[in-house]
């Protein structure tokens, strides 16, 4: 057989955080997080990069990789990124299939179902690791992490990388998408089930959920409902970050429960 090995997941193990992410050696010395990543990322370009591909020009490919941490949880547009690099188009898509191949980014495609809605067509990218994502961005402790304008954007990603990694583990095909209509309608991750259902998922960096939080999945909930043929199975999860642990998941929203993000894997969100 051959397996795909993730970082550890928040199931797997209780230090995995967005701050320092999933890998084992991070996690086992959080003090030397920054040496650590800056040895993972010289030995991941000079080995695994020129394995794979003819890259020449290694610290081009490093900036890259910075750039690219900026865009995290954005849809990806692939001329914004040439353009401050002076590559082209199809050459910054070589280099993501480099990171994708490797395991270093999350590519997450837009849900293909036609729901009557003019639908955004282009994926959204993510830095795979949450601690990795950090260490690009410069953030090294919990009070930068906090003050960052990439908070949010971070948490979703962290979010995703969970998701993965449980279906990833669990022997699963990987199956992840996010829905954003032309009219504004959003929702962070659409993860597909057993029998035609789905889940849609929310993920928001705050201490405390409001009912105005969970509108977005109810809209598209609503519209998966009012498609033809059989109804389908829609859950709706509220993701976020309680000051403490929550004992218990808990109705924020008619048919949405709100999550703590450390019980992400224990709910079996990716079933």
């Amino acid at each position: 057989a051959i397996l795909q090995l993730m970082p550890m997941s928040v199931r797997e193990a209780a230090k995995v955080g967005l701050l320092r992410g999933g890998f084992p050696e991070v996690l086992a010395r959080p003090g030397t997080a920054p040496m650590w990543f800056s040895s993972y990322l010289q030995t991941y370009l000079e080995r695994d990069v020129r394995s794979i591909s003819a890259v020449q020009d290694l610290a081009a490919f490093r900036r890259f990789l910075s750039l690219l941490a900026t865009r995290h949880g954005q849809v990806l547009n692939k001329s914004d990124l040439a353009a401050p690099l002076g590559m082209s188009v199809p050459g910054v898509g070589r280099w993501l299939d480099i990171l994708e191949a490797t395991g270093q980014i999350l590519i997450v495609p837009p849900w293909f179902e036609n729901l009557g809605k003019r639908l955004i067509k282009s994926p959204k990218v993510y830095v795979a690791d949450s601690g990795l994502a950090c260490h690009l961005l410069g953030i090294e402790t919990a009070a930068e992490l906090e003050k960052s304008p990439f908070l949010g954007s971070l948490f979703e990603g962290f979010i995703a990388s969970e998701i993965v990694k449980t279906q990833v583990n669990a022997g699963r095909r990987r199956q992840l998408f996010y829905f954003r209509d032309q009219q504004g309608l959003e929702v962070d991750f659409v993860v597909p089930g057993t029998g035609g259902a789905v889940r849609l998922i929310e993920a928001k960096a705050t201490h405390t959920v409001t009912p105005d939080m969970a509108a977005p999945m109810r809209r598209l909930a609503e519209a998966f409902r009012k498609r033809p043929g059989p109804r389908r199975a829609v859950q709706m999860s509220l993701v976020y970050r309680p000051s403490r642990w929550a004992d218990d998941t808990r109705a924020v929203a008619p048919g949405v429960q709100a999550l703590s993000w450390q019980r992400i894997g224990i709910a079996g969100l990716a079933r």
